[in-house]
């Protein structure tokens, strides 16, 4: 089996998922794809903390739990999906990197829809790491202000083919980071990195 990690830039309500594999010093491109994080039967679940951004910031956490809830559990499941698919190819997924929104503090945000922006854009980093582990995958999270996409980037993106844009670019470095960065697996010796 192939090993290969798989790169999340987390958006709002959504990510663009990327699969890249390999052991050497350069990846090799597997998949792409955007995925939803909303649960269809719950459309609030596209832009949760919009529908609680008038509440006081200590009643809006509390009011939106359900719907965070339901986010988690749509992550996981999509996830869980993608590495079933992955292993009917024969490429084992270990690993996982996520970019996305930062996390700051944000209940002093005094304009009440910055603040459920920002809250989603956090909430939606935070869903897909939780996945991760669910998933039992080694996960570092990037902050997408941070992440930079190394020139490699541009020889995936032609095996890729098009759209091959900033989020995928950003996607596709949390992979090959998170590559490079899980712990070998057990019996193997030889470090990734």
């Amino acid at each position: 089996m192939e090993i290969a990690a798989i790169g999340f830039r987390a958006k709002t309500g959504r990510a663009i998922a990327v699969v890249l594999a390999g052991t050497g010093k350069t990846p090799t491109f597997v998949w792409r794809e955007e995925v939803s994080l909303a649960d269809p039967k719950f459309p609030a679940t596209a832009q949760p903390y919009h529908e609680v951004m008038e509440m006081p910031w200590s009643d809006a956490a509390v009011a939106v739990q359900p719907l965070v809830d339901a986010i988690e559990k749509r992550a996981s499941a999509m996830l869980r999906a993608i590495i079933a698919d992955m292993q009917s190819r024969k490429i084992h997924i270990r690993a996982a990197g996520v970019a996305g929104s930062p996390p700051r503090n944000i209940e002093k945000l005094g304009n009440f829809h910055i603040r459920a922006h920002a809250a989603e854009g956090i909430l939606f980093r935070r869903v897909l790491e939780i996945a991760a582990k669910e998933n039992n995958l080694h996960c570092l999270a990037f902050s997408d202000r941070e992440l930079v996409a190394p020139p490699m980037m541009k020889e995936i993106g032609r095996m890729a083919g098009s759209p091959w844009r900033a989020d995928e670019r950003l996607a596709a470095t949390a992979a090959w980071m998170a590559l490079r960065g899980a712990p070998p697996l057990a019996g193997n010796t030889r470090s990734t990195r």
